[in-house]
C-alpha cells in the first residue's frame, strides 16, 4: 500500500510547496444500551483518506473513498491550493521518515464474537438497572476500532501506523424526592486488550454509586473555598483550563494570548510542572508519530512553575519559528489534522493527601467533572461529586458543586501538589473533531481562594 501511495504522488511533488496522502483501512464495532433495551449494533469496514495540498501559504483539503479516484483528488486539492494561496508556506523542516509502527496486541477483539461483546455490554448494564431503584435509566456502550493509517508526503516521509482502541462508557441517572435528577458515568479503555473489559463489575457499579450518593447530598453553600480536586478534576482542569491556550494555533491567531503567553513567563508556583507526553505507552492520547508524520514527545508546557513550550503542528512551529512538537492530529484519515493534546497531567509532587487538607477549617473536595466550558483564561466546571472538608478531615457529601475562575490567577493560587498522580481516558473536541482520544492526568491539588457555586 506505501509503494501505491508514493508511486501516485511522485507525478505531482514539485506543484505545490508542500502535499500529503493519508488512509486508513478500519475495521470497528459498536454496541449500546439505553436503559433494558439494546439500542444500536453496528460494525464497520473501511478504506477512506484525504489529500493536503499547499501552495503560497493557502491550503486545500479534499476526501476519498477508494484508491481509484486518488488521481483526480489530488489533482482537485492542487488547484484548489492555487487558488487560494497569495503568502508564503512556512513550515518547520522535518527529517523524512521511512517507518512501520505494529501493536502488540494481547487479546483481540477482532476474535471476539458479536454475541460475546453484546453479552458483556448487557450484563455490565443490567448491573446498573439492579443497584438501586432509584436508577431510572442507564446508559452502556463499548467499542472497538482497529485501523492502519498510511501516511507519505512530497518530502520522502512514509510512515504506516496500526492502532487499536477498545473503549466503553457506563452511565446511571437517578431519581429522587421532588424530580431531583443525578448521574454517574464510569469510562474504560485500552489499546491493546479486549480482556481489559472482564472483571470490571466494581467499576461499572461506581457509576451507580455515584449517582445515588448525589442524590442523598445537600447542595453547597456558595462562597470562596480552599478547594481539592481529585487526580481526575485536576487533569480535567488542566487539560481545558490551560492545555487548549498551549495550542499554538490558538495563541498565533490572538495578539492577546501572544502577550500573555509569553515563552520563559511564570505562570505558576515553583512546584508546578505540566506535560504533553505521547510517549507513555497504552494511553489514548500516545502514539509515535503524529499525523504530519512528526514524531511524538514528552513536553513540559510548564517546567517549574514557568510557562517553557506550546504544542506544534509543522505551520505553527514554522511561523513562529519554533519547533515542532508531534502535535498535529486529526481524528481520522478523512479530517485535517490540527493542534492537539496527546496525554496531558500535572506532574506529581511531594504531599499526601492527608497534609493536604489537615489545615483546611473548611474547604470542599472535589470530584470528577460533570460538564463545563471555557472562555479564553476564564473556566467555569462542574464537579461529579463533591464533599465538605472541616477541620481537616472529609466530612458531608455536597452537590451543586460549580468552579470558577481565571486560569493564570488559579495557577498561581495552588497551595499543595499530591503525589499521587495517575492518568485517566478522555476525549477531546475541536474543530468538529470529537471525541479525540487523549488522557487527563495528575495528582491531588489544593486551590486557595476559588469561587465555589452551589444552587
Amino acid at each position: 500500500m506505501q509503494d501505491r501511495l508514493l508511486s501516485a504522488i511522485a507525478p505531482y511533488r514539485d506543484r505545490v510547496d508542500y502535499l500529503e496522502i493519508r488512509m486508513e483501512q478500519s475495521e470497528s464495532t459498536a454496541i449500546a444500551f439505553r436503559g433494558d433495551r439494546l439500542d444500536a449494533v453496528n460494525r464497520n469496514f473501511s478504506l477512506a483518506g484525504g489529500v493536503r495540498a499547499c501552495h503560497k501559504g493557502g491550503w486545500s483539503f479534499v476526501t476519498f473513498n477508494g484508491l481509484d479516484e486518488l488521481g483526480d483528488r489530488l489533482e482537485e486539492a492542487i488547484s484548489q491550493a492555487k487558488l487560494i494561496g497569495s503568502d508564503t508556506t512556512q513550515l518547520a523542516d522535518i527529517k523524512p521518515i521511512q517507518d512501520y509502527v505494529t501493536e502488540s496486541l494481547l487479546r483481540d477483539p477482532r476474535g471476539v464474537s458479536l454475541e460475546e461483546k453484546r453479552q458483556m455490554v448487557e450484563t455490565y448494564n443490567q448491573l446498573l438497572l439492579d443497584f438501586d431503584p432509584r436508577i431510572q435509566t442507564t446508559s452502556s456502550s463499548y467499542r472497538d476500532r482497529f485501523g492502519i493509517t498510511y501516511f507519505v508526503n512530497s518530502t520522502g516521509t512514509c510512515i504506516a501506523q496500526e492502532r487499536l482502541d477498545v473503549s466503553g462508557g457506563f452511565g446511571a441517572i437517578a431519581r429522587g424526592e421532588g424530580g431531583l435528577v443525578r448521574q454517574g458515568y464510569e469510562s474504560v479503555h485500552s489499546r491493546s486488550d479486549y480482556d481489559a473489559f472482564t472483571g470490571i463489575e466494581n467499576r461499572v457499579r461506581s457509576a451507580a454509586e455515584r449517582a445515588i450518593r448525589q442524590l442523598e447530598a445537600k447542595s453547597v453553600k456558595g462562597g470562596q473555598y480552599t478547594v481539592v480536586l481529585d487526580p481526575y478534576l485536576a487533569g480535567v482542569f488542566i487539560h481545558e483550563a490551560f492545555g487548549h491556550l498551549s495550542e499554538a494555533d490558538f495563541v498565533y491567531e490572538n495578539p492577546q494570548m501572544q502577550e500573555v503567553l509569553q515563552l520563559g513567563k511564570p505562570l505558576g508556583i515553583s512546584q508546578l510542572n505540566v506535560v504533553d507526553d505521547a510517549t507513555i505507552p497504552n494511553l489514548p492520547g500516545s502514539m509515535k508519530y503524529d499525523d504530519e508524520g512528526v514524531e511524538g514527545q514528552r513536553k513540559y508546557l510548564i517546567k517549574d512553575g514557568v510557562l517553557t513550550q506550546r504544542l506544534h503542528n509543522r505551520e505553527t512551529a514554522g511561523k513562529m519559528h519554533e519547533t515542532p512538537t508531534g502535535n498535529a492530529r486529526a481524528l481520522s484519515a478523512t479530517y485535517a489534522p490540527i493542534v492537539r493534546m496527546t496525554n496531558t497531567a500535572i506532574e506529581a509532587g511531594d504531599c499526601s493527601f492527608e497534609d493536604m487538607i489537615a489545615n483546611i477549617d473548611e474547604g470542599v473536595y472535589a470530584v470528577r467533572m460533570l460538564g463545563g466550558q471555557t472562555n479564553g483564561e476564564m473556566f467555569t466546571f462542574a464537579a461529579a461529586e463533591g464533599y465538605m472538608i472541616r477541620d481537616g478531615k472529609i466530612a458531608e457529601p455536597v452537590s451543586d458543586v460549580t468552579l470558577s475562575g481565571n486560569v493564570f490567577q488559579t495557577l498561581k493560587d495552588i497551595q499543595a501538589i499530591g503525589s499521587d498522580s495517575v492518568y485517566l481516558n478522555g476525549g477531546c473536541g475541536k474543530g468538529g473533531q470529537s471525541p479525540l482520544p487523549v488522557s487527563v492526568g495528575g495528582p491531588h491539588i489544593s486551590i486557595q481562594n476559588v469561587v465555589v457555586g452551589g444552587r
